[in-house]
C-alpha cells in the first residue's frame, strides 16, 4: 500500500478552476478544487453527475486546460504547456480507458495489433513492440487470445485489452472513466484485479472516476467530488484480502479542509442538523463542535 505519510505527490492540484463559456452563459464545472495524489496511489473519484469528477480527469489527461490554479502532473505543468507539449504529454505520459469499449479499440485490428499500435505510433523498433505488446497481453491475462478481433472477445477481454493498450507506452498515470459502468459483478472485479495487479508490478499511479461500489471500496483511496470541490476522502485501513475490504468500514473517513479553511460537511449531516447560512463553531480542547445558529449557547448537541 502507499505510504500516506509520505510527500511524495505525483499530482497536485491547488484552487484548481474550470469555466465553459456556452454562448453568453458560464458554466463552472470546477471551483477552487484541491486534490493531491501520490506517486504509484491507485484511487477512485466519485461524485454525483455534474460535480466536476469528469473534467478532472480530462484535465489531467491534458484533454482539456483549466481555467485558472496549479494542475501538476509530474514534472509538467498543465496551465503552462503550449498545444504541442499537451499532444506530446497525452502520447507520452498517460493512458486512458474508457467506459465505453468502442472508444478504446479499432474494430477491424486484432488485439495484439491494437496494442501494438501506440508503439507504431511512437517509433518504437519490431522488436520491442513485439516484447512489449505480447508482455501487456500476458499482464492482462489475454496471452492467449492476442490474435483475435474485438468482436471475437467479450466485454471484459475487450476491456482487459483496453487496459494493455493504455499501457503498452508505459505511461506513469493511467485513467479510467466508468471502466466497469458496462460490465456485470463478475467482470468488473475481474477489471479491478487487473487494475490492482499492474498498479503493484508496475508502479504506475491510477485514477479511476466511478459510481461502482465494487470498485470504489477496494482501491487504496477515495475521494469525492461535490460542487467542484473536494469534499470527502476515504483511506484504506485494511489490506484487499480481508473481509472488511469491501465495505465502508474497511475504510477511515475524512472531511477534507482546503488552503483557506473550508470545509465541506456531508450533505446528510447538514440534512439532519438542518445546518444553513450561519452555523455556530465552538473550539474545544481537540475537537470543533458545529450546531445550528438556533441551538442553545454552549450546546454540544
Amino acid at each position: 500500500m502507499v505510504n500516506y505519510q509520505s510527500d511524495n505527490y505525483y499530482i497536485v492540484c491547488e484552487d484548481l478552476f474550470k469555466i465553459y463559456k456556452i454562448a453568453d452563459l458560464e458554466v463552472v464545472a470546477l471551483r477552487g478544487l484541491d486534490l493531491k495524489v501520490r506517486m504509484g496511489e491507485l484511487m477512485a473519484i466519485v461524485g454525483a453527475s455534474g460535480s466536476g469528477k469528469t473534467t478532472l480527469l480530462n484535465i489531467l489527461g491534458g484533454l482539456d486546460v483549466p481555467s485558472a490554479g496549479k494542475a501538476i502532473v509530474g514534472e509538467r505543468n498543465l496551465l503552462k504547456m503550449s498545444d504541442r507539449d499537451l499532444v506530446s504529454y497525452r502520447r507520452q505520459d498517460v493512458g486512458f480507458v474508457w467506459q465505453q469499449v468502442g472508444r478504446n479499440l479499432v474494430p477491424y485490428l486484432s488485439a495484439y495489433q491494437n496494442v501494438e499500435l501506440p508503439l507504431i505510433l511512437l517509433g518504437w523498433s519490431r522488436k520491442k513492440r513485439r516484447q512489449r505488446t505480447e508482455e501487456m497481453l500476458n499482464a492482462v491475462g489475454l496471452g492467449h487470445r492476442m490474435h483475435y478481433r474485438p468482436d471475437r472477445l467479450s466485454g471484459g477481454e475487450q476491456q482487459r485489452v483496453a487496459i494493455a493498450v493504455a499501457l503498452a507506452h508505459n505511461p506513469p498515470l493511467l485513467l479510467a472513466d466508468e471502466p466497469s459502468g458496462e460490465l456485470d459483478s463478475q467482470t468488473a472485479e475481474t477489471i479491478l484485479e487487473v487494475f490492482r495487479s499492474l498498479n503493484e508490478t508496475y508502479g504506475v499511479t491510477i485514477v479511476i472516476v466511478t459510481h461502482d461500489i465494487r470498485i470504489i471500496y477496494q482501491v487504496d483511496r477515495i475521494v469525492t467530488i461535490r460542487d467542484g470541490r473536494t469534499s470527502l476522502e476515504a483511506i484504506r485501513k485494511s489490506q484487499p484480502d480481508q473481509p472488511d475490504a469491501v465495505s465502508a468500514e474497511g475504510h477511515d473517513e475524512f472531511v477534507i479542509l482546503d488552503d483557506v479553511g473550508r470545509l465541506q460537511l456531508p450533505k446528510e449531516y447538514i440534512d439532519t442538523l438542518n445546518l444553513k447560512g450561519r452555523v455556530r463553531v465552538l473550539l474545544s480542547e481537540n475537537h470543533l463542535t458545529v450546531w445550528p445558529e438556533e441551538g442553545r449557547d454552549g450546546d454540544d448537541n
